[in-house]
């Protein structure tokens, strides 16, 4: 498998790319996770245990019916946006006259006072809005992006406003069908998607020999106490599951506490070193670790690939998307309407993703890239084929029982 996907390219899987583009990162398909940002198992747990905390409570008083949380649109007065997005999610902000931002606000007159890194991980992030979104108040945010199964949490709880598909004709236009209609957002009322990635392994191919498999991650003595797993359950736990043979699609209770000890003895056995979000990458740069569970965006661009190699593990990979919403009292939903159907427009989605190499949303970037960067035109990062989608999981939907009790036995073995 390491052979098949791995190359010099800068579009290969090999994740050999120059290491100019730093600081970006990625996306998952109708439930999965995407990456965390939490730094360390510690504060993970910590974070984690909150908003378990949160939906302990019940979901029932946190939602509000529809009707009932009436926003106020100022955008024809104030021409302005406060957009939260995951740490180096965008092309350089402020990058004179390259910068799709800058390109955005000098075609519309609005200005975005851009948050990036506001949103760290899905589940601090949602305890850090939830106590204004359920009391029907302003978070201060008018957009901000968020995975998949937390996207669709926050529609469910009626915490987000709809769309106005008028104002946005290029996202009807250029969304791609594999992202069109999620089973959370079917006609996408309510979410616009951002970018797509992958989860898969990293390796440092200057410390180690090839790791083409989560088995071998979990299993070969050279890399005991080398190896890192990611802090988000969606993750991690659809390996596990792939591992004992479950389908993380369509999975039981007791297939998920079964892959739960199977966590449970690797990391006690002392061949899991902690769980990391992204910081994982400073463990690699150190050589604290030779091997991990990675995002393909942050292989590529923040270790800057050479030495580093990214590859989808012979299990299979993961696949998920980050998801553009407009929250309740959000003052400037037109406002972003203007901005997502602007980055829907092949040419601005084709700028931003030659910087970044994600999975592009947006049909007709393919043929636009060339002119940011030719290579990536054929870049297996950027424009997965049918093929290739085939080989990727999703993890399925969860219940709110479920959500509570798979974090919790989660949480426990992060907590040792």
């Amino acid at each position: 498998m390491a052979s098949g996907w791995g190359g010099q390219g800068r579009g290969e899987w090999s994740a050999d790319r120059p290491a100019q583009q730093l600081g970006r990162e990625l996306f998952q398909h109708r439930g999965l996770s995407r990456r965390g940002f939490l730094r360390g198992a510690g504060i993970g747990v910590m974070a984690l245990s909150s908003t378990s905390l949160l939906a302990a409570c019940g979901t029932d008083a946190a939602s509000i019916e529809e009707g009932a949380c009436q926003s106020t649109d100022r955008s024809a007065e104030q021409k302005t946006i406060t957009f939260s997005n995951w740490v180096g999610y965008i092309d350089p902000a402020k990058a004179k006259d390259t910068s799709t931002l800058e390109k955005f606000q000098q075609e519309t007159g609005i200005t975005v006072d851009y948050k990036n890194g506001d949103v760290n991980d899905n589940e601090t992030f949602f305890a850090k809005v939830s106590p204004q979104l359920q009391d029907c108040k302003s978070t201060g945010r008018d957009v901000f992006v968020v995975t998949d199964w937390m996207a669709a949490r926050m529609i469910e709880l009626g915490w987000v406003q709809k769309l106005d598909h008028a104002k946005m004709p290029n996202v009807d236009a250029n969304l791609i069908d594999f992202l069109k209609s999620p089973s959370w957002d079917p006609n996408r009322d309510y979410s616009v998607p951002w970018q797509s990635g992958m989860t898969g392994i990293c390796y440092n191919s200057d410390l180690t020999d090839p790791v083409t498999s989560f088995e071998e991650l979990l299993t070969r003595p050279d890399l005991k106490g080398k190896v890192e797993l990611l802090t988000e359950m969606r993750d991690t736990m659809l390996f596990l599951l792939l591992l004992q043979g479950s389908d993380p699609e369509d999975f039981t209770a007791e297939d998920f506490s079964s892959a739960i000890e199977k966590l449970k003895g690797y990391v006690d056995s002392g061949q899991v070193r902690r769980f990391a979000g992204n910081d994982y990458v400073d463990d690699m740069k150190s050589g604290d670790i030779v091997a991990c569970e990675a995002w393909s965006g942050d292989v590529i661009n923040l270790l800057g690939g050479g030495k580093y190699k990214w590859i989808p593990p012979k299990e299979g990979f993961a696949l998920w998307t980050d998801n553009m919403l407009v929250p309740n009292q959000a003052e400037h939903k037109t406002n972003v309407e203007e901005l997502m159907n602007f980055y829907y427009d092949p040419v601005n989605a084709a700028k931003l993703s030659a910087w970044n190499y994600y999975f592009c949303p947006v049909a007709g970037a393919q043929k636009e890239i060339g002119q940011f960067d030719p290579s990536a035109a054929h870049s297996d990062f950027i424009f997965l084929d049918d093929k290739t989608l085939a080989t990727g999981y999703q993890f399925m939907a969860l219940s709110d029982q479920q959500e509570r009790d798979y974090q919790r036995q989660f949480n426990e073995v992060m907590s040792g």
